[in-house]
């Protein structure tokens, strides 16, 4: 298959990403040495894009899961005609660049997810092949398909050694995702060694045993053999397919195979000896012959006919399809439909109330008939975590038999099923989500309890990062859930996940709050949500006495005021522990005390509020302040202030019902009492 031109323009793609390595004196060159021939082929002759146009959204998606190896895709953005200049890769790795040191997401044309951290792009790659399928099951109809794309990713020894890998590639093995495939690179060296030393299991074997097609390529620059194997994979209609493809790390370069060529740049002299190895110029760096420019651009034209042909189907399926049609491209905008809350319930005043995640789940089920988009489930939680939508489907492959499954409130299993489910994988869970997101078209959401967040910390951080619009439900949201013990009770969890940029995180106090608060995580754009819920069950505040729960959109709001509307004593607290200030405060009332009751569900909301909001809220004159929080204190004392206090936990929990356990630890209206009385005679 290999021509010279193909040759030259692989040795083009090489040398673009060592020169951009060199003269930024930093990055990973082994990567594009060795897999330039894969990626060549790949995105010459079956990837399927419009460099004019990288949202078009039929288009296939390709993941470098080994982001280290940026430089390579980005040569391949610059050549194949994206907005991606050579003055770009010529700033690889600096300030303010398009060429960032790891592939990120909206920071350079044509990059689908942010990857780096290893085993989270195959992750996001099979969430991507998820929401294709699900998409595609739901609109395209008999004579009309207008979703139909495939997902693409190359993959490290680093990648597949991780875990959330793993988890990821188990649970596409039982999806029969026929349209995703995987390039494993496999050079067989690391950045500290060779695999010889860490990673000697079979690697096709085990994904055999997850339910992939595996194929190998003996030469990783044998172009006929890479074709050949792209063409069986896409040929493999019920099973994803991993290419397993021999790489030499660093090809060409005199540290091939070493650990040398992994993660450094090579050096003049050791670039100059590559470039003579593969027999390319050494002068000028950057360079790109006229006639291999022209053979990378002519995918310019070929992404314009692509997508030429689907405008004409989709015009076609509006006329058929018109309530369809316009389904799809208000999901795929992000645009909510109208009235999608109608029917979200409002709760009466109750003592005895419902735990926080009860209200969340009727929220989701109210709504969810009505968002067409909103896709997800549970780490194998639904009964826990109620996220299951009732009636909407398991998303499955069509062959399975619902049937047998016991107890289920779906409609059957289907690939238009609404409802995932991602068994006890946390972590590929929350990658797999992001990877829905990033593909467009639908809003995911992941449930599990807020302790298992610190198993999908990476996947949150990611979608932070890429401001994606994913939504975690988190309940079992303290040692409020009793018996279960330390293991299972979150005590750092809310300070952690409130120290990580752009993630929203949602503690709502009673089941009116919960409704709102799914509200705002669907209608938050452009961030991750996460909401930490109640296991236990929590008084609905009487909103008639106190403020609506619609405060909690501003994050905190005057849940209840001091007479006169000027408080000599401020009590906050969020989630379950709103009840004990309320009951507090009106003790305090009864003793003369001008007290202001806070609910603050949300520090990243009420921080976007204008100062003047906040100081409405906390005004900056009222020095005596109490939160009230059941996880560590860290934080909070940028609202109670150096003369003010804090009743959190300091230490882990403990096993016993929660009657025993909150007194325990000091949460009682009694106990909040003191602590504000103290707090007065500061």
């Amino acid at each position: 298959m290999a021509n010279d031109l193909d040759q030259r323009s692989i040795n083009t793609l090489r040398f673009l990403s060592v020169d951009m390595v060199q003269k930024a004196n930093s990055g990973h060159p082994g990567l594009p040495l060795d897999a330039a021939p894969m990626t060549y082929v790949l995105w010459m002759h079956w990837l399927r894009f419009n460099p004019q146009d990288p949202d078009w959204f039929d288009r296939d998606r390709f993941v470098l899961s080994a982001g280290h190896g940026s430089a390579l895709l980005y040569s391949l953005l610059h050549m194949t005609g994206y907005a991606l200049s050579m003055d770009d890769l010529k700033q690889f790795r600096q300030w303010g660049s398009k060429t960032p040191g790891h592939p990120e997401r909206g920071e350079t044309p044509g990059v689908e997810t942010t990857t780096g951290p290893l085993g989270q792009g195959i992750a996001n790659a099979v969430g991507m092949a998820i929401a294709e399928a699900q998409l595609a099951a739901r609109y395209n109809q008999p004579g009309h398909t207008v979703i139909d794309h495939y997902t693409y990713a190359i993959v490290s020894d680093g990648d597949i050694m991780e875990g959330v890998s793993q988890e990821a590639a188990s649970m596409a093995g039982h999806l029969q995702l026929g349209k995703l495939t995987v390039l494993y690179d496999d050079n067989r060296v690391t950045l500290a060694a060779g695999t010889d030393m860490t990673f000697t299991e079979d690697r096709a074997a085990r994904f055999e045993a997850y339910g992939w097609h595996t194929l190998r390529v003996a030469d990783g620059n044998d172009l006929g053999a890479i074709d050949q194997a792209l063409r069986a994979a896409r040929n493999e209609k019920g099973r994803p397919t991993l290419i397993l493809v021999r790489t030499h790390l660093g090809y060409g370069s005199p540290e091939q195979d070493t650990t040398k060529a992994h993660g450094s740049p090579l050096g003049a002299d050791n670039v100059r000896k590559t470039k003579e190895n593969l027999g390319w110029p050494i002068e000028p760096d950057f360079l790109v012959p006229d006639d291999v420019l022209k053979n990378f651009r002519t995918k310019v034209d070929q992404g314009k006919r692509d997508q030429a042909d689907w405008n004409v189907r989709m015009g076609a399926f509006a006329k058929a399809f018109p309530e369809r049609h316009a389904e799809l491209i208000g999901s795929v905008s992000g645009e909510l439909p109208s009235g999608w809350n109608a029917d979200i319930p409002s709760f009466p005043a109750d003592a005895k109330g419902m735990a926080t995640r009860d209200a969340v789940g009727k929220s989701m089920n109210a709504s969810a008939s009505k968002l067409p988009a909103l896709t997800g489930g549970s780490a194998d939680l639904d009964s826990s975590t109620k996220t299951a939508l009732k009636g909407l489907g398991d998303f499955n492959p069509d062959a399975t038999k619902g049937e047998d499954l016991q107890g289920s409130d779906s409609a059957g299993w289907s690939r238009q099923g609404r409802n995932l489910h991602f068994g006890l994988r946390e972590h590929a869970m929350g990658a797999i989500a992001n990877g829905i997101a990033a593909h467009g078209g639908l809003l995911p959401f992941g449930a599990t309890f807020l302790i298992f967040s610190d198993y999908m910390r990476p996947a949150i951080r990611l979608a932070a990062l890429m401001g994606l619009h994913v939504i975690h439900v988190f309940t079992h949201d303290s040692i409020g859930l009793g018996e279960d013990g330390p293991t299972h009770q979150p005590v750092e969890h809310l300070a952690s996940l409130r120290a990580m940029p752009r993630l929203v995180l949602i503690r709502p106090a009673d089941a009116n709050e919960a409704a709102v608060a799914w509200q705002v995580a669907v209608e938050t754009r452009s961030r991750p949500v996460a909401l930490a819920l109640t296991r236990q069950e929590v008084p609905t505040l009487d909103r008639g006495r106190y403020a609506s729960a619609d405060g909690l959109r501003q994050g905190a709001y005057v849940l209840g005021d001091a007479k006169d509307g000027k408080p000599e004593l401020i009590l906050i607290a969020t989630g379950s522990e709103v009840s004990l200030i309320v009951k507090a405060a009106e003790r305090l009332e009864a003793e003369g005390v001008a007290v202001r009751c806070v609910s603050m569900p949300s520090w990243e909301l009420f921080e976007a509020l204008p100062q003047a909001k906040r100081d409405a809220v906390l005004p900056p004159s009222v020095k005596a302040r109490l939160a009230v929080e059941l996880g560590v204190s860290q934080g909070w004392e940028r609202y109670v202030g150096a003369h003010g206090d804090m009743l959190g936990v300091e230490r882990f929990g403990a096993s016993a019902p929660i009657e025993v356990l909150l007194p325990k630890y000091g949460f009682t209206v009694d106990n909040v009492y003191a602590r504000a009385k103290a707090v007065l005679g500061k």
